[in-house]
Order: C-alpha cells, then structure tokens, then sequence
C-alpha cells in the first residue's frame, strides 16, 4: 500500500480543522536485520528504515492543547499538554502527546493540532509506534525552533514511550526511524549510544529482504517484554556488572555456573550469542558477504525461539517455509510473541517464498500472512 501524498495529507488536516498545516512530516517503520532484545543489555543493533512510514501534517497552537486527528478513526481527541504524564493519557494519543510534551519541556511548542495517516501494519513489529514518535518529534523541534540533534531527539522519543505510555522499550526502534538512511543500515551501540551508516544495498547482489507479516496478535504491554527485560537485569546483578554486553566472550560454561539459574543463563545466552553474532554481520556487511549474514540470521531466530522464547507457531511456521522455499535466512523480528519475521531471498525466489509461506499457514490454519519487500529508507524528515 502506498504512503499518502503530502498535498493528500495537506488537505485531510484541512478538512478536520478547518485551517491548512504548517507543514507535513514523515518517519519510516524499520526492520532489524540482526541484534534483537540486546539494546537494553548494552548490545549493537544493525537496523535499517523501510519505504513505509506515518505521515503527521502540523500546526502550532499556544493554548496549552494537543489535538489529534487520524485516517484510522473518526473525530479528534485532545489532551492538555499540563496533563500528560505517565499512564494519564488513553489509546494512541499517548504516543505524540508523551512527545509533545517533552519537546515543550524543552522550550518546544505549547500546543498543536496534527492529523497521522501511515501504511505501517499496526501490530507487526514494524515500529509504527517508533515512527508516529518521530515524526511528531521532528514536526514539533522544528516548529518550534528547538535545536536538538536527532540522536537526542530519537532518545527523547523513546523516553516519552518509556515513562509517557509505560512501555520498556530500548532505544533501537526510535534510533533507527529517526537517523536510518537510504542504502544502508544503521548500527547502533547502546552503550554510549553512537550510531554509524553502514552501506547496505541487498538489490545490487541480487538479493530482497522479505517482510513476512504474520498477522499473529503482538502486543508489548502485556508484561511479556518487561519479563525478559527483567530477567537481564538479574542475571547482570549477580554477575556484578550493569549490562550483559560486558560479560560477551565469557565462556558458556562459566556464564551458566555463575549465573546457578537455568532460566536466566537460557536468557543471558541469547543476549551474548546476539551481541556475537552482529558484531560478525557489520564486517560481513562492509566485505559484502550477504549469504554469511544470512546464515547469522537463522542462528539468531533459534536463539529467540528456544532461549528467549519469544516467538510463537505463526512465526516459527513462516521461518522454516521460507527457508524450505530457498530464502537464505529467516528470523523472527522485533519483541516478539507475534509480529513479523524477515528473509533475505534472491530475487529470482521471492515469489517461491510467497506461495511457501501462505500454503504453510493455510495448512496449519492460521491468518493468511502478508508479504512484501522492503528497501532501506531515510528516516525521519519533513516532506512539505
């Protein structure tokens, strides 16, 4: 499904508030080839953007309100930017209110009307709630003359989601809609954080990056997330450090007699292995070796299924019928329990892939998935 045009998200803002927008924003939904669950342990990520995005039209107001309009529901709502705080706002309004607010804090724009339209599938891992963020976060720094540097600005964004919305994510899905360009992938290092471009052009081997939506229910509010996150956290206690990144290259041996606990040594081993695992990709990424990734693609979904434990049949069923359709790595994607799993597939196969994929899921009675191919996009910017 294609974005909206900015003149058709011109006028939709127009016709709900009666006035044109100052401006129309866009910030992409993204991807992570590999380094999944370890941006809250200190750990690398290795991301990239996709060519779908939320677009948010802007218009400041000075009365102290945020208003709020989509293409998804009918009406407004709105919120006093003086009453935003954690768990006071409902719904999806949280998500830009928490922001606006922020921003404000930091001399930003006391108030404004936005309309958000967006082809991001909700509830697919994809990061639509990252890219609603930052293009709220782009629109209202700019709009109100706030000189923020976008590292910054992607950190705001997930603070807001942190303490505004309740949800405990890491830094990585706002980081990469904010900061992602096109060609290439983003590598992040929580630690620090810092982030560098690394050139990443799958079409010039020959190669795509299947999105595979699951259509499988995904939800992070549910405490699931947290669970895992707290389980890092106790094991990093008892090994005496404060992320488990800093214990990578302990021998598994070892890590499993200090830690005396099955459980978090399966949790802390996904996380060491995943740091390993993408430190190798970004040099097989800059020597072009896009089939040795792959190969860490796999290995990094059977660390999240039988370690982490995150993924579910649906993600499972679309992993092994992409690698059976000559995908040459597949994995599950984002936090897990539903969502999306990704494959890098030679474009001659990709239509294998396709058919595999949707007959497996027929025959084991599940939602018939989606498919669709993503290109590495810019992220977060203003497009009118």
């Amino acid at each position: 499904m294609p974005s909206e045009t900015p003149e058709s998200v011109t006028a939709s803002f127009q016709a709900v508030y009666g006035v044109p927008p100052t401006g129309v924003w866009a910030a992409p939904g993204r991807v992570n080839l590999i380094g999944e669950h370890v941006d809250y342990n200190g750990g690398v990520m290795l991301p990239f953007a996709i060519d779908r995005d939320i677009r948010l039209a802007a218009r400041l107001r000075d009365d102290g309100i945020f208003r709020a309009s989509s293409a998804q529901q009918e009406g407004v709502v709105e919120v006093a930017l003086d009453d935003v705080g954690p768990g006071t706002v409902e719904g999806w309004l949280a998500y830009p209110a928490g922001v606006a607010r922020l921003v404000r804090d930091l001399g930003g724009p006391n108030g404004a009307d936005i309309w958000v339209t967006g082809n991001i599938p909700g509830g697919a891992g994809l990061s639509s709630s990252a890219a609603l963020e930052c293009a709220t976060a782009v629109a209202m720094v700019e709009l109100g003359g706030v000189e923020i540097d976008p590292l910054a600005l992607a950190l705001l964004c997930q603070r807001a989601e942190n303490v505004i919305v309740g949800v405990p994510c890491g830094m990585m899905d706002q980081t990469a809609s904010m900061m992602s360009t096109a060609g290439h992938a983003l590598l992040i290092e929580a630690e620090g954080p810092s982030v560098e471009q690394v050139p990443f052009d799958p079409a010039a081997l020959g190669l795509t990056v299947t999105v595979i939506q699951t259509n499988a229910p995904h939800q992070l509010v549910d405490g699931q997330y947290a669970e895992r996150r707290a389980s890092c956290e106790r094991a990093a206690a008892i090994l005496g450090v404060h992320f488990l990144r800093e214990v990578v290259g302990m021998p598994l041996d070892e890590l499993e007699a200090k830690l005396g606990d099955p459980l978090l040594f399966k949790r802390s081993r996904h996380v060491v292995t995943e740091i390993e695992r993408t430190l190798l990709a970004v040099d097989l990424l800059r020597a072009d070796d896009t089939a040795g990734i792959a190969r860490l693609i796999t290995a990094s979904h059977a660390s999240l299924r039988d370690d982490y434990e995150v993924s579910v049949p649906e993600t499972d069923t679309a992993v092994e019928a992409a690698l059976s359709a000559g995908a040459l790595g597949a994995r599950m994607i984002g936090g897990g329990f539903g969502g999306s799993c990704i494959a890098i597939v030679p474009v001659e196969l990709v239509g294998a892939v396709d058919q595999a994929v949707h007959a497996a899921f027929a025959e084991r009675g599940f939602r018939a998935p989606a498919v669709f191919d993503a290109l590495p996009a810019p992220g977060a910017r203003r497009i009118q």
